[in-house]
């Protein structure tokens, strides 16, 4: 099971949106969400082990000092599904998740 966290500076409206999205990504994608461990949280709730990997806005990158560099995605933006998109395709390539996009 892969776990994904979408984080945010209060772990309220801004990542819960993002894991929606990250949810209708993997569904789109013909994806099983029961591989998939999905969880939204503040910055000061992110810890390595809570996640294998932390969607985030990209200037929030810094506010996240003890996750590993390889486990943060970072966002251009968090309301563009497209930008989820490619950052869930990373996700995916990086874990050898065939999808249709590949």
């Amino acid at each position: 099971m892969i776990k994904i966290a979408a984080v945010c500076q209060s772990g309220l409206g801004t990542s819960f949106m993002v894991q929606l999205n990250i949810q209708a990504i993997l569904q789109e994608e013909g994806l099983n969400l029961a591989d998939f461990e999905l969880n939204h949280m503040d910055v000061g709730s992110a810890t390595p082990d809570t996640a294998d990997y932390f969607f985030v806005e990209a200037t929030l990158v810094t506010a996240l000092p003890n996750i590993p560099a390889e486990k943060i995605v970072p966002l251009s933006s968090i309301i563009d599904k497209d930008i989820a998109r490619e950052a869930v395709h990373k996700v995916l390539d990086a874990e050898n998740i065939p999808h249709p996009s590949n």
